[in-house]
């Protein structure tokens, strides 16, 4: 693995985190042209999602790395989506220079389990990165998933300038833009957002975490946000969406701060319907999924469905 390793200040009594560049990344990956589409396909009686809920009575039910073990066993095990030599791509929320406490990025637990099971299904490389709000390093190293996915086995990817590329997005805002090349390069893509309150769209949960991989003036999306949300879940279709709900902001978000501002939810859910991940996450901060506009979007763009509970499911 190509980059530097880099001793944590403080973090470094729990070991030392390899930072990859991503300048090898293509390389490593036979010079991989960026896709859109890492989706698997499915047999007519697969299972669409699964809910993994932990008990409070029962503590260690609520181990975020056992709930995301659960959730993925229940879909059918991560041997369904991941082949081995395959390169795989982990799209968590680290956008923010927060503690996981505060719940403004996916839990490190919950991120670290996923990089070993890709692992253990034989993936030949598991990246794990974000383009952050905050200051990356401060973010990636705060939010604990820097550690947490070193230690695992992952190569943790630092955004830089080089990494990015204009791609056509054919959407309708977003037409041509800078996409992050160390997520798209690979050949599945697992997209594991936190859930949160958010001042402009109410929510954000797996279709705004694709905001995370693109450069440039991301603000002015903001001027159309629904619109753009329902562009980048068009574009983008990942193999699998993993939801961080073990620790939801409710209120105040996307940053939060205030530990009053969480709620102890226990659950990580896993789905190949990034819309049904967002109206199961609307519900669970009182939402009407119908009431965001991004979301009944994505479903008239037939990119998933609102109404989850009709999907082919189980819960653990």
């Amino acid at each position: 693995m190509g980059g530097a390793v880099l001793a944590l200040g403080a973090s470094a009594a729990v070991g030392r985190v390899l930072w990859d560049d991503g300048a090898s990344a293509a390389q490593q990956a036979n010079e991989r042209p960026p896709r859109h589409d890492f989706r698997v396909p499915a047999t007519a009686d697969a299972l669409e999602l699964a809910i993994a809920r932990g008990r409070p009575e029962a503590p260690e039910s609520t181990d975020p790395a056992t709930l995301t073990r659960k959730s993925l066993e229940a879909l059918g095990g991560i041997g369904r989506f991941v082949k081995r030599g395959e390169v795989v791509a982990l799209k968590p929320n680290i956008g923010w220079d927060r503690a996981p406490a505060q719940g403004a990025n996916t839990n490190p637990l919950v991120v670290a389990e996923l990089v070993r099971l890709c692992l253990g299904a034989g993936a030949a490389r598991v990246v794990v990165s974000d383009v952050s709000c905050n200051d990356p390093t401060q973010s990636f190293q705060r939010s604990g998933i820097a550690q947490a996915a070193a230690a695992a086995g992952a190569s943790v990817v630092l955004p830089a300038e080089h990494h990015f590329r204009t791609m056509r997005l054919g959407g309708e805002v977003l037409d041509a833009w800078a996409v992050y090349t160390p997520i798209v390069e690979a050949d599945r893509v697992i997209n594991v957002p936190v859930v949160k309150h958010h001042g402009l769209t109410k929510l954000t949960c797996a279709l705004k975490n694709w905001y995370g991989l693109l450069g440039g003036r991301r603000d002015r999306l903001h001027q159309n946000i629904h619109v753009s949300l329902a562009d980048l879940a068009s574009f983008f279709k990942p193999t699998l969406t993993v939801v961080d709900a073990t620790r939801v902001l409710w209120r105040n978000g996307p940053q939060g701060g205030n530990l009053a501002d969480t709620r102890e939810t226990h659950v990580v859910l896993a789905t190949t319907d990034q819309v049904a991940a967002d109206a199961y996450a609307a519900e669970l901060l009182g939402l009407s999924p119908t009431a965001l506009d991004y979301l009944t979007m994505a479903e008239k763009r037939r990119l998933g469905t609102i109404d989850w509970r009709r999907l082919r499911k189980v819960e653990v």
